[in-house]
């Protein structure tokens, strides 16, 4: 809800395309900058306590734009100030969630379902908050919809004190950050699996992500439209990124998931292209689905490899250097996104991100041998899939 009301209140005060771009830049450049640092500092603490002060300080964040915008005193440098924050604080929050939900899930064969059902449940969120963001908004305005994403965080800050997990004992580093930093980004550069699909997140998440921060244009001046075709827009990539999670909970085994990186990547970068031909409301709702399937596939996907091929003891650093790569490198492509709207025009800017993301796929499908043939070793040592000379069963194979 936040997200949405974000973008349609910048366009509301500004009508600029390349202000949608900065305010974008400016919520998500803090996390490109601290989050490997960050993710030393995962390694080190209590990643549920790392939680619990992050989402304390979303919400006065969200609390404070409410405020601000309720009151009418809200402009630009304050929507930038507060974004900026924000980013700051996902910085540490997002590595810290993605860390603590591998503490969570006992049997590592879980995993990939475990990540499918996390992702399943922020996109039924992805589906109703921007429907009920643009009819809130049509209603009264984006202020409430600042007001109740900040109550709601006295939810997730109760259910964090309420959980009894088993975390074992937080390692103690002898060495400096920049020391762990150096050596998280060795294990990173070093490991052909994790650098190439981190990579292809990063290629994405410039190119590719970004389209978000044009879609009030294409709402009110493509599809002449309004903030409820705006929440529709949203929620139809929330539909098809909750199939494609829902898709990857019901699998029987990880086998074949290296495949659907470069596939999903693929059909994500066709669907921007065409998104970007379409002047109809319903083909461009069905674009966006299939924009939504496409772009959490390649995501969960990769995230899921990633998250059972890492060492235990540099999860968190890998976690930073993958909140860096999927999120720190929007900003270049919401900066980017809105320079190049502004002059050639949204359309055209979100088919080049298609191409982009095709042209990705491709890349990533020449290095789909290496990483299978790296990464099985290590899911056979876990027990997540059966020994090379084993008699794998039907289920399995199903």
């Amino acid at each position: 809800m936040t997200r949405l009301a974000t973008s349609w209140l910048v366009y509301r005060l500004t009508g600029s395309a390349l202000l949608l771009g900065v305010v974008g830049f400016a919520g998500q450049i803090p996390t490109f900058l601290l989050a490997p640092f960050a993710g030393v500092w995962i390694d080190r603490l209590n990643r549920r306590h790392v939680l619990l002060i992050t989402q304390v300080l979303a919400m006065v964040q969200s609390l404070a734009l409410a405020v601000l915008t309720l009151t009418k005193h809200i402009n630009i440098h304050e929507i930038v100030f507060l974004s900026a924050f924000q980013g700051a604080i996902n910085a540490f929050d997002m590595p810290g969630r993605q860390a603590f939900l591998v503490q969570m899930v006992e049997d590592k064969e879980d995993l990939g379902n475990a990540i499918a059902m996390n992702s399943s449940m922020v996109n039924v969120a992805r589906l109703v908050g921007p429907s009920l963001a643009g009819a809130v908004i049509a209603v009264s305005g984006e202020g409430y919809c600042f007001l109740v994403d900040g109550l709601s965080y006295l939810a997730v800050i109760a259910s964090l004190v309420a959980m009894r997990v088993k975390l074992g004992t937080t390692q103690r580093h002898k060495g400096s950050m920049l020391v762990q930093l150096r050596e998280g980004w060795a294990y990173v550069s070093g490991f052909a699996p994790i650098r190439t699909i981190l990579l292809m997140f990063a290629i994405v998440s410039l190119m590719g992500w970004p389209f978000t921060v044009l879609i009030p244009i294409f709402a009110g001046s493509i599809l002449t439209g309004g903030p409820h075709t705006l929440g529709f827009l949203m929620g139809a990539v929330g539909v098809g990124a909750l199939a494609s999670a829902v898709s990857l909970a019901l699998r029987r085994t990880i086998l074949g998931l290296a495949r659907m990186i470069p596939l999903s990547a693929g059909a994500f970068g066709i669907g921007l292209i065409l998104f970007g031909l379409s002047r109809n409301f319903w083909l461009s709702l069905l674009l966006m689905v299939v924009c939504g399937f496409g772009l959490m596939q390649q995501m969960a996907a990769s995230n899921t490899i990633i998250q059972t091929a890492v060492e235990e003891s540099k999860r968190g650093r890998v976690m930073g250097f993958y909140t860096m790569a999927f999120v720190g490198m929007a900003p270049f492509g919401s900066l980017f996104a809105g320079s190049v709207a502004h002059v050639i025009g949204a359309p055209r800017t979100v088919m080049l991100s298609g191409a982009c993301c095709i042209a990705g796929a491709i890349w990533f499908a020449r290095h789909l041998r290496l990483i299978q043939m790296l990464v099985r070793p290590i899911d056979t040592d876990l027990g997540i899939l059966p020994p090379a000379t084993a008699v794998i069963d039907d289920s399995v194979v199903r």
